[in-house]
């Protein structure tokens, strides 16, 4: 399992490298300047040359990029060129609105599909299963932002359940906060749930078909001992691969719904800083979420070798 993990800690480390540098040259090769859009048109030479210079856009890039790695590695992400505020603070103050919202979103997605795949399974062919395909292919089909309009509209302004927007904030207290991060969370959680669903009722599929699954009831186990024992367990592993990509999407891709619901997340950082050509915002953030991405693909990977042993014997 050691000889694995440095594998695969290796390997992290190459991507995040490669990363680095791709976000790095594909953010400065957009057209525009920063220092220009935020002087405007009217802007003297000179004006944009003093603005680029504190701002530190004078120099070459492989000298800004390894000074924005370098920084990094330090936990110093720069300085905002819109806010001039440090964007390590930006950036914190976001991510304890994204993350709990894509953790709560991912467990609630869970919580639904793990069911109903294996109920969906157990009963193939019949009106349950039938019916599970049915509401997984309309949660794939509809996007969230429909979803969370919709869940708008009845619990927050027909019944008045939930507010229809904002973020309550954590000094209002965990549950107060959670409570305002429910109907996004819900909306980003039901078509990640579909497609788990489908997925989990496939993987069991495929197993309850195996040999040894035979073998199990042939020695007497039940058909629910044999799919909870033997069934469950191996049909593990690619279900635990969309988690890790769900997490990551649900983390990275809900700017959407941050809209929707006014959410100071992540997302509409990212959006915010585009649009104002703050680029020492975007690169950051983007750094972070593949540094997300490829910590959860690394944690997935040990979790393959946690359930299926072979993995580890081949290493």
């Amino acid at each position: 399992m050691l000889r694995y993990s440095i594998k695969r800690l290796m390997s992290l480390a190459i991507s995040l490298a490669v990363a680095s540098l791709v976000i790095f040259l594909v953010i400065e090769v957009a057209p525009g300047d920063p220092a220009s859009y935020m002087l405007g048109i009217n802007a003297q030479p000179d004006t944009v040359a003093a603005l680029r210079a504190e701002l530190g856009l004078d120099v070459s890039r492989p000298v800004r990029y390894l000074a924005w790695v370098g920084g990094m590695l330090s936990g110093d992400f720069g300085t905002s060129y819109t806010y001039r505020t440090p964007v390590a603070g930006m950036i914190g103050d976001r991510l304890w609105v994204s993350l709990p919202l894509a953790l709560l979103a991912l467990m609630l997605s869970t919580l639904i599909a793990f069911p109903a795949g294996i109920y969906a399974a157990a009963r193939r062919g019949r009106p349950g299963d039938v019916s599970v395909m049915g509401a997984t292919q309309l949660g794939i089909a509809v996007p969230n932002f429909w979803f969370a309009m919709m869940l708008v509209l009845i619990f927050a302004v027909d019944l008045r359940w939930f507010r229809a927007g904002g973020f309550a904030g954590w000094d209002k207290g965990f549950w107060v906060a959670m409570h305002s991060l429910t109907l996004p969370a819900i909306s980003l959680a039901l078509p990640q749930a579909a497609i788990l669903t489908r997925v989990m009722r496939s993987a069991l599929l495929d197993i309850l078909g195996e040999d040894f699954m035979r073998t199990a009831r042939a020695k007497g186990l039940s058909r629910r001992q044999t799919l909870w024992r033997h069934g469950v367990r191996n049909a593990l592993i690619p279900v635990l691969t969309i988690i890790g990509l769900q997490f990551s999407f649900l983390l990275a891709g809900s700017i959407i719904i941050e809209q929707v619901f006014n959410l100071p997340g992540l997302g509409r950082l990212v959006f915010q800083s585009i649009s104002s050509r703050d680029l020492i915002v975007v690169e950051s953030v983007v750094m972070l979420l593949v540094f997300a991405v490829i910590v959860v693909n690394f944690l997935v990977d040990l979790a393959y070798a946690a359930v299926d042993p072979r993995l580890r014997a081949r290493t």
